[in-house]
């Protein structure tokens, strides 16, 4: 597999960090400097966190590259979409999340950048039809949409239509070739709810589980990022979103299991 670090020198590197701290010597990594995309890559091979003993400078190499850099409002204009490709190549954020419409505007704008384009689908209500989704998710792809990030059928979830819900998640994971993200929209649904629709995500194939479109009564919550990871276990990406607007409650998301971040405040968090 072809990266842009020696994961080999880099894990023995952090191996012997861990040690030279254990022991009270002194850490060195005299042969590599980490940088954004050496976080975003150990991230993708499954690293879940890297402290700042291990040589990341400051908590902002932690959070940029697991940050969706956002706008999703409906006013948005194309500057601001051209600003917010140009802002998360700057910082190393791991996608901008936008809109449809302006997918393949951005997709220009980020060509040979490691930056990611990701868009919404169903969004926000999740109540379009399982097929309107699926046409949509293809146009977004072939327009330049590398990760979906869709809204279920919340109404079908609630009124035990579990059955419904998962092939509406799962016929967007069969015709495309997109990493896929979940929202499940956590502010309308009952503990119970919570764990069955992260359960049927799971089993549908869908690569994220995320709490909230940001168009909802609530957003991101602490208790519920805990119980989404609990439910999805390891080889599951989870996905914060919605109220997030400081290097704290960025943290606190992080430390409680998330591996993605949705947030339009991400210049002030890792800079903060």
């Amino acid at each position: 597999m072809k990266q842009n670090i020696d994961i080999e020198l880099l894990v023995q590197q952090i191996t012997d960090e861990v040690i030279a701290i254990l022991g009270n010597s002194q850490p060195s990594f005299n042969n590599h400097s980490f940088h954004a995309h050496d976080v975003e890559t150990l991230h993708n091979l499954g690293v879940a966190r890297i402290g700042a003993t291990l040589g990341v400078k400051n908590i902002a190499s932690h959070l940029a590259p697991i940050i969706d850099h956002t706008l999703l409002k409906a006013d948005a204009i194309p500057s601001q979409i051209e600003s917010l490709c140009q802002e998360a190549m700057h910082y190393g954020f791991a996608s901008v999340c936008i809109n449809p419409c302006y997918v393949k505007y951005a997709a220009r704008i980020l060509q040979g950048s490691r930056v990611k384009v990701c868009t919404v689908i169903g969004f926000p209500l999740g109540a379009t039809t399982t097929a309107t989704k699926v046409y949509e998710a293809q146009l977004a792809e072939d327009e330049g949409a590398q990760e979906l990030d869709m809204v279920i059928p919340i109404g079908a979830l609630k009124s035990q239509g579990y059955d419904y819900v998962e092939n509406d998640i799962a016929s967007i994971v069969r015709n495309t070739r997109s990493l896929v993200k979940v929202i499940i929209e956590t502010c309308y649904l009952t503990e119970e709810e919570k764990i069955k629709a992260c359960q049927i995500a799971k089993k549908a194939g869908a690569h994220y589980v995320k709490t909230s479109t940001g168009f909802g009564s609530g957003g991101a919550k602490v208790e519920d990022i805990i119980l989404m990871r609990r439910t999805v276990g390891s080889d599951m990406g989870v996905k914060a979103s919605g109220g997030i607007r400081d290097r704290q409650t960025a943290e606190s998301m992080v430390n409680a299991g998330a591996s993605r971040l949705g947030v339009s405040a991400s210049i002030k968090i890792v800079t903060e």
